[in-house]
C-alpha cells in the first residue's frame, strides 16, 4: 500500500500514515472530521474547563492536547513530565502527527472515548528483518570487521532520510505486527525506478538480514496465518551484506571478513528473490540478484561478464571475480579469482584503513561512501604514493580514482619540493584525452581539495585564440588539468610550465597516444628536456599513465622517459600483449580443422611443450582426443563426463619431463578453474569461445608471460607463450574483435580475417538500418566509431524523405527564414521555417491561446495515449506537444509522469499527466514545424566530437528566438543542413539590411571550432552506399547507375516524395512517404506489379523548354526500342529500352495537361515529347517534385525569354526558377560560399 512518511528517527523507528484501503487505512476525511469535532468541543461545548481536565497525569496516559503549530487539538500519549515550581510540563506524542511537542499542564485535557474510536493515523514503522551494522576496530589484529549493532549509525540515518525525501512515490508491504510496530519492506521510487530500502541499506553496508524463524511446533497453517513476529525464535543469524548477493561458489574466502558467526541463510535469500520478481516492476532497482544456494549453472547470469564482446570491435577482456587479493596461489576448484601481472614486486593496500593515503583524505572519502580501493587500486596506489613511475593497464583504467587519491596525498608533504625553483609553475599536470574527461577530473580535483591543503587546480582547455592564452594566469597553480593540444597552446606563451613540474599523469593513455601520438611526445620531450636542464638531482618527476589497453606506443614511453616503472596490468588479454605470448590466426575450413590442428602440432621443440587444446562441447573434446591419439599424439583430457579426476590430470602435467618432450591436454572450458593451470606454453582455440572464457585461457600461460621492457636482450620475435586460433566459416561472427585485439597487439593478420570483418560489421550496420541517423554523421559528416555507435550511417529512404519541410524548399532550395528555439549544440538547433507572407504556424498558435483563454475549454485528459497530441500551459502560452513515453504507473494512481515533445519545438519535457488538456482535431492538423537544423562546415578542434559548453553557450544566448535568413543546401527526413545561416537586421530607416552576423563565422571566432570543408561532401558520399528495403517500391540504387554524368546527379531522397490528404481531411496536412530513388515520385500500384521491377531500371536525362500553349520535352536515350508514353491530365509515363538497359520516367507535371493533343516521337538518339498546355502561360517548372536527371534546355531560353508573359522585372526571376536545379547543381558543385 502506498504510504507518506510523517517524523523518521533511524530505519528502526519512522512514522507514515497509510493511504488507499486496507485493514489498518482510514480515510483521512474521517481524520479531519474527527479534528473538527475535537476542536469545537474542547473550544465551546464545555465553558467549565475543570470538568474536562484530568485529575492526575501519570507517562504513556491518552490525553488531548492543543498545539500551537498546528493550531488545533490533538491526541497524544505522555512521554515524559518535568516538574516545576508552580507547574508542571510535559512532553507528549501526537499520535496522528508523530511531532513532540511540550505542553503546559493546564492545556492538557481528557480524552474522551468517543474520539478515540479512529485507530492512530501516525504508524509506527520498522524496515523488516533489517538490522544495524557497525565498524569494529581489531587494533590487535590490526583489522577492521563489520559487524552487527545494536543501533542505527548516524551515516545510515542520514542516507535513509536523504532516500526518502529523494524519492516521488513510497510503498510498504506489510510482514508482520509487533508492540504496535509494522515490520514492512519499503520501496520508493527514484527517477522512474523503485528500489527496496530493505536491500539498499544493506547493499550499501549500512545494515544486514536477520534469519527469524517459526516455532517448531507451529503448524504449516498457523505459520501462514500468523501476522506478527514470534519472540521466542531461533537465534538469529546475520548476513555480510556485501557476500549476500554473491554467488554461493564465491563466498568461502570473502567470509572471512566478518565475524564467524556470520553467515548466509538461504531461505530468507530465496524469499527476498521471490519478493524481488513479484512486488518489483521491470523498472525496479532490484538489488538482490542471486540466489545462494542454486546450482551453479543458475547463477552465471550473476557472474560480471567483462569480457568486451568478440561480435563488437572492442578489445578482448574478461574480468574474473574476486575472491582473494592474493593471486600466488591456485585456489579450489569453485573459486575465481583477480589476475594481476607485475612488473616488480607491491604489497597491495586492500583497505582503505591502511591505504598510503593522508587521513584527511581516507575521512573524506569515508564520508563520500567510497567503496574501494578496488583489485586494481590496491597495486596501483602504494607505487604511485611513493613517487615511483607506473604504468596501468586494468578494464578500469579511465577511472581517475587510479591516481587521484596518491598524488593528493604526495601534493601534502612540502618537504619534498623545497629543491624546486622558486618560479611560478605547476607541481603536477594531467594530461586528459578531451575537455569532457578534463572536466571530470577537474570536477574530482575540487572535491577531494577540500580535505587538503590549497593546490588551487586549473582546468585549462584554450582554443586557436592566442590573445586568451598568452593573457591566461597560472600563478599559484599547483595542479594543471588539460589536454594536449590545450598544453601545447599554452607552451608557446608560457616556456617555464615545467620548471617546477614533478607529476605527469597520462589519462586514458591508449586514446591519447591513438590520436594525439605527435603532441604526447612532444610534451614528453619537453619535460625531459627540462628536467635535464634544471638539474634536478634531488627533486622528484614522476609520470603515471593509466589506460584500459595495451598500445604499442607505451613501451617507447617506458623506455625514453620513465625510469624503472612500475607496470601493474590486471587485464589478462592487455597482459598476454605485453608479455609478448605470439598470436597466431590460422583460416580453415570447419572441416578441415583436426588437419590443422595436426599441422600444427607437428613440430619439434628443444624445449618442453605444454600445449592446451581448447573445446566448447564434451563431443569436440572426445573427437578431438581420438583424432589425436590415432596419430600416435599422446594426450590427456578432461570434461565434465571425464573418468579421469582432476587430480590424476594435474598430476600428468606437473610431472618432471625431459626437454623437448611434448605434453597435450584436450579440454572443456569448464574445467580451467579448477586446474588452475598457469605454465602452459600454447593455446589452441580449437573452437571459438564465450567471449568471457578468452582471457581465462590465455591466462593458462601466465607464468611464461615475458617481462619485455625488463629484458630488452630478448628478441621480440622469440616467445615462450603462443595462442593460435582455428578461424573457420562458422566463426566469422568473432571476427570483428579478434581482429581488433590482434591489431592493438601488432600481429600478423591474415587476410581473411579482414575479410570475414568486413562481412560482420556490414551485417551489423544492416540491423541499425531502422535507427536514426547518427547524429555525429549529421554535426560532421563523420563518426569515429562506427561499430560502437548504436545509430545508423546509410540512408534509408522510408525514413529520410522530407519532413515538417516545405515542399517549395525541397524542390526549390533557396534562402529561407528559421528561428531557432531549441540549442542542442553550438551547431545543432530545433525550431521553424517562417513563411514571412503568411505563417500558418503563428496562425495556429493565436488561435490555440485564444480558445484556451475560455476557462471552459481547459479540459484534462482523462485516458493519455502514447503518439497522442495535446495542449499544455507552459506560463501563459500554450503548446502543442506529443506524449513520447508514458511512465510505468499502478492502476491506482490518478496521476503520473509523461515525457512529451513539443512538437513546434522540438525540446522535450516531462509532465504529470493532469496538465495535458483535449486539443480539438482543428489545431491538429497543420503538420509539427520543429525541424531540426545543421550548420555546416564546422567543427570542434582538436579531433573533438562534442562541442565545448563554452561554445555551446555562447551560440545559445546569441541565435535562441532570433530570426536569422539561410541556405537549406541538403536535407533528410527531419533534418536541414544550412549554409550559411546570417542574422539579417534591416534599418527601417535608411531602408538597408545588415548581416548583423554569420553563425558559422561566430562560432570560429570562439577559437574552438575549425573549418569542415567535407562535411556535405560526405554526406552526399552516402548515395553511392543507398541500402534499399527489398519491395517493389525500391530499385536499383543510383551509386550503381551506368548512364548518370557525375555526383552531381546523384538524387537527394528529399526530392522524392508524394503528398496524401490526411485522415481529417486537412488541406495543409501532408504525408510524406518512402519513394522511388530513379523517377523522383512514388510508384504507382500498376507500377509496382510491372515485371520492371524484376531489372535493373534507370531514369533518363531529360530536358526540357515551353512556349506559350506547349511544353517539349526531349528524352536522351540512344536506340530507342520498345518505346511506350501514357499520358494523363497530370502525369506522363514513358517508358523504353535500350540495350540490355530498361529506362522509366514517371513525371508528375506542375500543370494539367490535354492528353488527347499531346506527342510522343521517336527520333535517333532521343524521344521527343509535346505536351498541350490545358490554360496558355508560362509554366515555373516541369514536375512538381524537383529531379535532378531534369532540367531546362538552355539551347532555348532565348525563345523563352522573347515569349514570356511576364512584365519586365519580373522575368528574370521566373525564368530562374524554371532552371533552378541547374542553378542550384552548380552553386553546390562550384565550392563553399563566403561567411562574410
Amino acid at each position: 500500500m502506498e504510504v507518506l512518511v510523517l517524523e523518521i528517527e533511524d530505519p528502526g523507528c519512522f512514522w507514515v500514515t497509510m493511504k488507499g484501503c486496507g485493514p489498518y487505512v482510514v480515510d483521512e476525511i474521517e481524520y479531519k472530521n474527527l479534528n473538527a469535532e475535537m476542536n469545537q468541543f474542547y473550544e465551546k461545548s464545555y465553558k467549565d474547563v475543570d470538568e474536562v481536565k484530568p485529575l492526575t497525569v501519570k507517562e504513556g496516559q491518552i490525553c488531548v492536547v492543543f498545539s500551537d503549530e498546528l493550531k488545533c487539538w490533538c491526541r497524544a500519549v505522555i512521554k515524559s513530565i518535568m516538574y516545576c515550581t508552580d507547574h508542571y510540563q510535559t512532553e507528549c506524542f501526537l499520535v496522528d502527527y508523530a511531532k513532540y511537542i511540550f505542553v503546559k499542564s493546564k492545556d492538557i485535557r481528557v480524552a474522551l472515548e468517543a474520539f478515540m474510536q479512529i485507530p492512530y493515523r501516525a504508524k509506527k514503522c520498522r524496515l523488516y528483518r533489517t538490522k544495524p551494522v557497525t565498524l569494529r576496530i581489531d587494533f590487535c589484529e590490526d583489522a577492521a570487521k563489520i559487524v552487527p549493532a545494536k543501533r542505527w549509525d548516524s551515516a545510515a540515518t542520514q542516507y535513509f532520510q536523504n532516500l526518502l525525501k529523494g524519492t516521488t512515490q513510497m510503498k510498504v508491504k506489510l510482514c508482520a505486527v509487533e508492540d504496535n510496530t509494522f515490520d514492512v519492506f519499503l520501496y520508493v521510487t527514484i527517477k522512474d525506478e523503485k528500489v527496496c530500502v530493505n536491500d539498499d541499506l544493506v547493499s550499501k553496508n549500512f545494515a544486514c538480514f536477520e534469519e527469524a524463524k517459526e516455532n517448531v511446533g507451529s503448524s504449516a497453517d498457523d505459520q501462514e496465518n500468523q501476522t506478527s513476529l514470534n519472540v521466542e525464535c531461533l537465534p538469529v543469524k546475520m548476513v555480510n551484506p556485501a557476500l549476500a548477493f554473491r554467488p554461493v561458489l564465491f563466498q568461502k574466502k570473502a567470509s572471512t571478513s566478518l565475524e564467524t558467526d556470520l553467515a548466509v541463510s538461504s531461505s530468507f535469500f530465496e524469499e527476498a528473490y521471490q519478493r524481488s520478481s513479484t512486488d518489483l516492476n521491470e523498472n525496479t532497482a532490484s538489488i538482490v540478484k542471486a540466489i545462494p544456494g542454486l546450482p551453479f549453472k543458475e547463477n552465471t547470469a550473476v557472474h560480471a561478464d567483462r569480457l568486451q564482446q568478440f561480435l563488437k570491435s572492442d578489445p578482448l577482456k574478461i574480468h574474473i571475480i574476486e575472491d582473494d587479493q592474493q593471486f600466488q596461489s591456485v585456489q579450489s576448484s569453485s573459486e575465481e579469482k583477480n589476475f594481476v601481472f607485475l612488473s616488480n614486486k607491491v604489497e597491495p593496500s586492500s583497505v582503505l584503513e591502511t591505504a598510503p593515503l593522508f587521513d584527511g583524505l581516507k575521512k573524506e572519502l569515508t564520508r563520500k561512501k567510497f567503496l574501494g580501493p578496488n583489485f586494481t587500486e590496491s597495486y596501483c596506489w602504494p607505487p604511485v604514493a611513493r613517487g615511483c613511475d607506473v604504468v596501468a593497464i586494468s578494464y578500469e583504467g579511465n577511472d581517475p580514482f587510479l591516481y587521484i587519491p596518491p598524488v593528493l596525498t604526495f601534493l601534502q608533504s612540502g618537504s619534498c619540493y623545497q629543491a624546486l625553483p622558486n618560479r611560478n609553475g605547476p607541481l603536477a599536470l594531467i594530461l586528459c584525452p578531451g575537455w569532457k574527461k578534463a572536466q571530470l577530473v577537474f570536477e574530482l580535483l575540487k572535491t577531494y581539495e577540500r580535505c587538503s591543503r590549497q593546490l588551487h587546480p586549473m582546468l585549462i582547455i584554450l582554443g586557436q585564440n592566442e590573445e586568451e592564452t598568452r593573457s591566461l594566469n597560472i600563478q599559484g597553480c599547483e595542479v594543471i588539468v588539460t589536454t594536449p593540444y590545450s598544453l601545447l597552446r599554452l607552451l608557446e606563451h608560457h616556456n617555464l610550465l615545467f620548471c617546477r613540474l614533478c607529476h605527469l599523469v597520462l589519462d586514458e593513455i591508449e586514446v591519447l597516444l591513438s590520436d594525439a601520438t605527435e603532441q604526447v611526445f612532444t610534451i614528453l620531450d619537453c619535460y625531459k628536456k627540462a628536467i635535464i636542464t634544471e638539474k634536478w638531482e634531488y627533486s622528484l618527476h614522476q609520470i603515471i599513465a593509466v589506460g584500459t589497453c595495451w598500445n604499442k606506443y607505451i613501451a617507447r614511453l617506458i623506455k625514453e622517459f620513465m625510469n624503472d616503472p612500475y607496470i601493474v596490468i590486471t587485464a589478462v588479454e592487455e597482459a598476454s600483449i605485453y608479455g609478448n605470448v605470439q598470436q597466431v590466426v590460422q583460416p580453415c575450413t570447419n572441416s578441415d580443422r583436426i588437419g590443422m590442428l595436426l599441422k600444427i602440432l607437428d613440430f619439434t621443440d628443444n624445449n618442453l611443450q605444454k600445449v592446451l587444446v581448447f573445446t566448447n562441447s564434451v563431443n569436440e573434446a572426445e573427437m578431438v582426443h581420438k583424432a589425436l591419439k590415432s596419430n600416435s599424439i599422446f594426450s590427456l583430457k578432461i570434461h565434465e563426463e571425464s573418468e579421469f579426476d582432476f587430480k590424476y590430470i594435474l598430476n600428468q602435467w606437473t610431472k618432471k619431463y625431459s626437454s623437448g618432450t611434448r605434453v597435450v591436454l584436450v579440454l572443456t572450458d569448464d574445467c580451467m578453474q579448477s586446474l588452475g593451470i598457469t605454465d602452459a606454453t600454447c593455446v589452441i582455440h580449437y573452437s571459438l569461445p564465450a567471449p568471457r572464457i578468452f582471457g581465462q585461457r590465455l591466462r593458462s600461460m601466465s607464468d611464461n608471460f615475458s617481462n619485455v621492457i625488463e629484458d630488452s636482450s630478448v628478441d621480440q620475435e622469440y616467445a615462450r607463450a603462443r595462442s593460435v586460433i582455428l578461424l573457420t566459416e562458422n566463426s566469422a561472427c568473432h571476427a570483428p574483435g579478434i581482429l581488433c585485439y590482434l591489431q592493438h597487439g601488432g600481429a600478423e593478420i591474415p587476410p581473411e580475417l579482414h575479410d570475414f570483418t568486413a562481412k560482420v560489421l556490414e551485417a551489423e550496420e544492416d540491423k541499425k538500418f531502422s535507427r536514426p541517423l547518427c547524429a555525429c554523421l549529421k554535426a560532421f559528416g563523420f563518426c569515429k566509431n562506427r561499430t560502437a555507435c548504436p545509430d545508423r550511417h546509410q540512408i534509408n529512404l522510408q525514413i529520410d524523405v522530407p519532413q515538417n519541410i516545405p515542399d517549395k524548399v525541397t524542390q526549390t532550395p533557396a534562402c529561407v527564414t528559421i528561428l531557432p528555439l531549441h540549442i542542442v549544440s553550438a551547431t545543432n538547433y530545433f525550431g521553424r521555417i517562417v513563411d514571412k507572407q503568411k505563417d500558418q504556424y503563428t496562425t495556429l498558435a493565436e488561435e490555440i491561446n485564444e480558445y484556451f483563454k475560455k476557462p471552459s475549454n481547459k479540459t484534462s485528459v482523462k485516458s493519455v495515449e502514447k503518439l497522442a497530441v495535446y495542449g499544455l500551459c507552459e506560463k501563459t502560452l500554450f503548446h502543442r506537444v506529443q506524449v513520447v513515453e508514458i511512465s510505468p504507473k499502478e492502476e491506482e494512481n490518478l496521476f503520473f509522469m509523461v515525457k512529451i515533445k513539443y512538437i513546434d519545438e522540438g525540446r522535450t519535457s516531462q509532465v504529470q499527466s493532469y496538465q495535458l488538456l483535449h486539443l480539438p482535431a482543428r489545431f491538429q492538423c497543420l503538420p509539427p514545424q520543429a525541424v531540426e537544423f545543421v550548420v555546416c562546415r564546422v567543427k570542434p578542434i582538436d579531433n573533438e566530437i562534442e562541442w565545448n559548453p563554452k561554445v555551446t553557450h555562447y551560440i545559445k544566448h546569441k541565435i535562441k528566438g532570433k530570426l536569422h535568413e539561410a541556405k537549406i543546401v541538403h536535407t533528410l527526413g527531419n533534418t536541414a543542413w544550412v549554409d550559411p545561416m546570417v542574422r539579417v537586421t534591416r534599418l527601417s530607416d535608411l531602408k538597408v539590411s545588415v548581416n548583423e552576423y554569420n553563425v558559422r563565422s561566430e562560432i570560429l571566432s570562439t577559437g574552438l571550432g575549425t573549418d569542415n570543408p567535407e562535411h556535405i561532401t560526405q554526406l552526399q558520399k552516402l548515395y553511392g552506399h543507398m541500402k534499399l528495403l527489398d519491395h517493389a517500391k525500391n530499385l536499383e540504387p543510383l551509386g550503381k547507375m551506368e548512364d548518370t554524368a557525375g555526383p552531381e546527379n546523384v538524387s537527394n531522397p528529399q526530392n522524392t516524395s508524394i503528398q496524401e490528404r490526411s485522415p481529417e481531411n486537412c488541406n495543409s496536412s501532408k504525408i510524406t512517404l518512402g519513394s522511388h530513388p530513379c523517377d523522383g515520385v512514388a510508384q504507382t500500384k500498376e507500377a509496382e506489379e510491372s515485371t520492371l521491377h524484376q531489372h535493373k531500371c534507370f531514369y533518363p536525362e531529360i530536358k526540357w523548354f515551353q512556349n506559350e500553349e506547349s511544353v517539349t520535352v526531349k528524352v536522351k536515350i540512344a536506340s530507342v526500342a520498345d518505346d511506350k508514353c501514357e499520358f494523363s491530365k497530370e502525369k506522363v509515363v514513358f517508358s523504353a529500352s535500350s540495350g540490355d538497359k530498361i529506362y522509366l520516367a514517371d513525371m508528375e507535371l506542375y500543370q494539367y495537361i490535354l492528353p488527347e493533343k499531346s506527342t510522343c516521337v521517336i527520333k535517333d538518339k532521343e524521344a521527343i515529347i509535346v505536351l498541350m498546355k490545358e490554360k496558355k502561360g508560362a509554366w515555373c517548372k516541369l514536375l512538381k517534385n524537383k529531379n535532378p536527371h531534369v532540367s531546362f534546355d538552355f539551347e532555348h531560353w532565348e525563345d523563352f525569354e522573347d515569349k514570356s508573359p511576364f512584365p519586365v522585372g519580373t522575368k528574370k526571376l521566373h525564368c530562374a526558377a524554371a532552371v533552378t536545379e541547374e542553378l542550384v547543381d552548380s552553386s553546390e558543385d562550384g565550392g563553399t560560399e563566403s561567411d562574410e
